[in-house]
């Protein structure tokens, strides 16, 4: 990334009004948009694009547009990576995804915070952490990954959730904040949860 500028982790940074950060992400933007322009099955171009915009991508990566980040090379993708629509990536810092992850459509994954205070904020004060995506991760559609998340392998991220902490491997994890349901088990490979109301 010689020549970029670097965003610093987990501490203070001027990150709004910067003219540096501004340009890069103004590069981001106008492949993102070439990108959505396309026909949604014209792979061999959307690859082209991906391949200039995202920092790494394994084999049979399918991002299907709309889709938007902010920098693009500080997110990594392993193989076998699939997305449905309107997946956005505020990626400051690093955002890595493992293999197989399969993510629903409307999921937003941000590095970004911004500072508390107000006057801080106000002068564009921002903090950014990384996220991180383990391999054979399901993301529900509608899901928000904040910054600082981790993600473990094998794990379910049920639809609609904010996950706000790390979240371990192996389990069924829902909600605002996103919690732990359960351990994902041999059953599930027999059959499929089915929601039942309570009974008075």
């Amino acid at each position: 990334m010689q020549g970029k500028p670097e965003v610093p982790v987990n501490c203070f940074f001027q990150g709004c009004y910067n003219p540096a950060y501004e340009a890069e992400i103004h590069k981001a933007k106008k492949k993102c948009h070439e990108y959505n322009k396309l026909c949604p099955t014209d792979y061999e171009e959307q690859k082209k694009i991906l391949e200039t915009l995202l920092g790494s991508m394994g084999k049979e990566t399918i991002i299907t547009p709309p889709f938007w980040c902010d920098y693009g090379y500080n997110i990594t993708v392993g193989d076998f990576f699939y997305s449905n629509h309107n997946l956005v990536v505020n990626d400051g810092v690093a955002v890595k995804f493992g293999d197989n992850v399969f993510i629903g459509p409307n999921c937003c994954f941000t590095t970004a915070e911004h500072a508390i205070d107000p006057e801080m904020r106000k002068r564009g004060v921002e903090i950014a952490k990384p996220i991180t995506v383990g391999n054979n991760v399901w993301i529900g559609a509608g899901s928000t990954i904040l910054a600082g998340s981790e993600i473990g392998d094998n794990t379910v991220i049920g639809a609609g959730s904010v996950v706000t902490k790390p979240i371990p491997a192996n389990v069924v994890a829902v909600g605002v904040p996103c919690r732990v349901m359960r351990s994902i088990t041999e059953a599930d490979k027999t059959s499929y949860p089915v929601y039942r109301p309570k009974e008075d």
